[in-house]
């Protein structure tokens, strides 16, 4: 059984997929604490000295002074999160552009009639049946 689940994991891409989540995770801690720590300090101050981590919206007041009673909606977190995730799509979009090439496209001949593309030793148009 433990042979058969090491083959599984050589053959297929779950050593892979793996990987990917473990690195993703990290570049996930990286670019929260980029968002957080580095590029929302200096929007924040631009804007009037905004900590957008404390930005909020007080339903119930905490009770007693314990924040932990405090019920808020707290847009300002949401607002950081949504900036990491795009961060994020970016980093990826630009790792899957340097790794991830598109077969160039195949060799095709274009019928005069139709300007539909057909197959180079094609002798028919796929599209209107004329002779090309």
């Amino acid at each position: 059984m433990l042979s058969e689940f090491k083959a599984f994991l050589l053959k297929t891409n779950a050593l892979a997929l793996a990987i990917g989540v473990i690195i993703g995770g990290a570049l996930g801690t990286v670019v929260t604490s980029l968002v957080n720590d580095i590029i929302m300090p200096p929007i924040g101050m631009a804007l009037g000295g905004v900590d957008f981590s404390q930005l909020k919206i007080v339903l119930k007041d905490a009770v007693g002074g314990d924040p932990a009673t405090e019920v808020a909606i707290r847009y300002g977190t949401f607002l950081n999160a949504i900036i990491a995730f795009i961060v994020i799509a970016f980093v990826v979009w630009q790792i899957s552009r340097m790794f991830i090439k598109e077969p160039p496209p195949a060799a095709a001949k274009t019928c005069p009639f139709c300007k539909e593309a057909n197959a180079v030793d094609a002798s028919k148009c796929r599209a209107c049946a004329s002779a090309i």
